[in-house]
């Protein structure tokens, strides 16, 4: 299996979830199940039922999240040796050259994505056009609706 690469942010929100299913919501469904049978006929036990679909839900939750902790690559930009080039973790402020556009990204691993919070999947179209290049270099990408022309107006790795 091959490794998939997240940042250290993204590393330590997987750990702490999965902390908390295993330490605070499994136990308090278990407890749920366990009172939903002291109350007898489970056939037509409402909570019983609802109690074993949410372990199941976190159940899985718990299994997705060690398997692609088990596969994860920590990947720490600030430790690399870059040279100010863009990298994987790395934050990107872009400029539109049409629209004088501003705006920033980190690159992060597939899971941690999230385009309206700023982090950008490196498997992404603009990532992979961003990756290798330095600092007021100019990028374009193809999009839907035509090619889009950026500006790398600094790259930073906190």
């Amino acid at each position: 299996m091959s490794k998939e690469p997240v940042t250290v942010r993204g590393a330590e929100l997987m750990r702490a979830e999965l902390a908390r299913l295993k330490s605070e919501d499994r136990p308090r469904i278990i407890a749920a199940i366990a009172e939903a049978r002291a109350h007898g006929d489970l056939k037509e036990n409402a909570e019983y039922h609802a109690a074993k679909e949410q372990q199941g839900f976190v159940e899985g939750r718990i299994k997705e999240l060690e398997a692609r902790l088990s596969v994860a690559e920590v990947i720490d930009p600030a430790a690399l040796d870059v040279e100010g080039r863009v990298v994987f973790g790395a934050t990107v402020t872009l400029l539109n050259v049409d629209t004088d556009e501003e705006s920033v990204y980190q690159i992060v691993g597939v899971d941690e994505a999230d385009i309206k919070g700023g982090l950008l999947s490196y498997q992404s179209p603009l990532a992979r056009s961003l990756i290798g290049k330095e600092a007021e270099s100019e990028v374009t990408v193809a999009a839907p609706g035509g090619s889009i022309e950026y500006e790398i107006i600094s790259v930073s790795y906190s």
